[in-house]
């Protein structure tokens, strides 16, 4: 069985509406719960004391990628969904709540519009063509956008909330969030461990299309990343001296797991990490909780059981976790 057609019931209570700085928690105070791949055994912690799961000559590797406000209001209040770039002036995006032709345009704000050039094949995604491209057209997503928020948000937080605190390279429609807990005193703290911190980038579409009937899977999920010459160096340095690699989340796993099998440090991915995938590089994850259902279970059945992870979120549930991108944590290790 997939980890991803395990059921469970998630209460409500448990969908993390708020950031954890306006729950009074420090946001590399939220829980962990933390799961070890050789004995089975799982321990409920803080975030802060990561530290005492690693140790010096590890490698943890972080998404450096930034979040765009990727909603955009066109003049007439049509809301237009970013997902992925495809150039300089060019995004696929889901138009929401009306008819779409192409060689329509949309009117964003006086400085900027987008017209209609192509229809994606299988996915309920436009291809865009904006007025402006580059820097100026950054500009203006950020002048005119709202960050992605879903149903189980019901205030429109800043965009500070949906970043992580090392984020610099714009381009992520949603918050490469397993991240957003650290902290530079934390990271300050694993440094003074001993442990490595290296960046990478890949850039998180559009994973919700608001349509169940849409049966889209991972591998239709098309993301660019690059990893620096010197990320990979020091990664491939820890690994010949039997020290572990730790990905801050899933976008990282696949960014890495690619370059292993494309033998390619740049590029895009659509990988589907699964039961039974064969591992090169990465040893151990931190990542939130995620839905029943959701393709992210599958890849974390790559470092675990299915059913330990069953067993693993039914725990987190009687503990009170928090899921999703303001939520708590887990390392699998």
């Amino acid at each position: 069985m997939m980890a991803s057609e395990i059921e469970f019931d998630l209460p409500d209570s448990l969908n993390a509406s708020e950031p954890p700085e306006r729950r009074g928690v420090r946001r590399d105070h939220v829980k962990m719960m933390v799961l070890n791949r050789k004995n089975s055994h799982i321990l409920h912690d803080d975030f802060f004391s990561i530290d005492q799961y690693l140790h010096k000559g590890d490698v943890v590797v972080l998404n450096n990628s930034r979040t765009i406000p990727a909603v955009l209001k066109t003049m007439n209040n049509i809301e237009i969904r970013l997902s992925r770039k495809r150039g300089k002036a060019t995004w696929d995006a889901l138009i929401m709540g009306r008819d779409v032709k192409l060689g329509d345009t949309f009117e964003i704000s006086e400085c900027l519009n987008a017209r209609v050039i192509a229809k994606v094949p299988s996915l309920p995604f436009w291809t865009l063509e904006f007025s402006k491209e580059g820097y100026e057209l950054y500009d203006e997503i950020y002048k005119n956008g709202e960050p992605v928020r879903y149903e189980y948000i019901d205030t429109p937080w800043g965009m500070d909330y949906y970043q992580t605190v090392y984020a610099s390279v714009p381009g992520s429609v949603e918050m490469p969030s397993a991240g957003r807990a650290f902290s530079w005193e934390l990271l300050s703290k694993l440094q003074k461990k001993g442990v490595h911190i290296v960046f990478l980038q890949l850039h998180a579409g559009l994973s919700y299309f608001m349509d169940d009937n849409w049966g889209g899977t991972p591998l239709d999920c098309n993301e660019p990343y690059h990893i620096p010459l010197d990320t990979m160096e020091t990664i491939c340095q820890a690994k010949a001296t039997g020290r572990r690699v730790v990905a801050i989340g899933t976008t990282v796993v696949r960014a890495l797991e690619t370059a292993a099998m494309n033998a390619a440090l740049s590029g895009w991915t659509n990988l589907y990490i699964q039961k039974q995938f064969p591992l090169q590089i990465v040893d151990g994850i931190l990542t939130g909780f995620h839905e029943p259902r959701a393709s992210h279970l599958d890849m974390l059945s790559a470092f675990i059981d299915s059913m330990f992870l069953f067993k693993a979120y039914e725990e987190a549930i009687e503990h009170r976790y928090l899921w999703h991108e303001f939520g708590d944590v887990h390392l699998i290790i």
